[in-house]
């Protein structure tokens, strides 16, 4: 399978500069996967260091889903993009998958909210499982991953792939360690994609990676201040 872990900058309500960026620079036809940073096209923090997105709340079934579906048949490539999902009275901070003919293979919720996410509500959903061709993924949000050997260790022995976007903040990058980690406890690839360098900068931003079963990190995205790149990887 033939991947991108995306890295977006961080941005705050560009959404529309954002996707034409995307729909520009990302060749059509390159990969089987590519995977979209957490919160990456409306933004996870503004500048003034807000993380209230209910604002770009909208239903599951509405127009970035829409969009998305559009954008994988245009690059023939499945992919895993971020949602802000209004349910009712909650907001959730959500990622979905759709396949290359734009078909709907995944739904989740993050489970686990970093601390300044004080407007959205903890998922309610299990750890997907799904297929791309005949490659097994799964997917995780960020933080979920310091609670992933509690409650994905069969999605984990069971898939191929980890998708994982992120929108991490770290003093000291600890993804590495705890990559290098999962990979050879579960035999699993990983798929990183992460928010970049932007406005606001914070420590962490950046390393969008691809980590193989052996823990090795075989690409990591170039660091470039407000622009998109990406990692990229044939995984087995």
């Amino acid at each position: 399978m033939r991947a991108a872990a995306i890295q977006i900058p961080a941005r705050w309500d560009q959404a529309e500069r954002t996707l034409a960026e995307l729909a520009s620079v990302v060749p059509p036809g390159a990969f089987d996967l590519i995977v979209l940073p957490e919160c990456s096209i409306n933004g996870y923090v503004s500048p003034d260091g807000d993380c209230d997105v209910r604002r770009f709340a909208e239903p599951l079934h509405g127009p970035t889903l829409a969009l998305f579906r559009s954008l994988s048949q245009r690059w023939d490539a499945a992919i895993a993009a971020p949602l802000v999902e209004r349910s009712d009275a909650l907001v959730f901070n959500t990622h979905v998958v759709v396949s290359a003919s734009g078909e709907l293979l995944a739904h989740y919720r993050k489970r686990h909210l970093w601390h300044p996410e004080t407007t959205t509500t903890p998922g309610d959903l299990t750890y997907p499982t799904f297929a791309i061709g005949d490659h097994q993924c799964t997917l995780a949000i960020c933080y979920d991953v310091h609670f992933l050997d509690d409650e994905a260790t069969t999605q984990l022995e069971t898939a191929d792939t980890l998708i994982f976007p992120s929108a991490w903040v770290d003093l000291e990058d600890s993804r590495p360690t705890l990559f290098k980690e999962i990979a050879l406890r579960y035999n699993i690839n990983i798929v990183n994609a992460n928010w970049g360098r932007g406005v606001p900068r914070q420590p962490g931003q950046g390393n969008a990676q691809i980590v193989d079963r052996t823990g090795v990190q075989v690409s990591v995205a170039p660091s470039r201040k407000d622009v998109i790149t990406w990692a990229e990887a044939t995984l087995v």
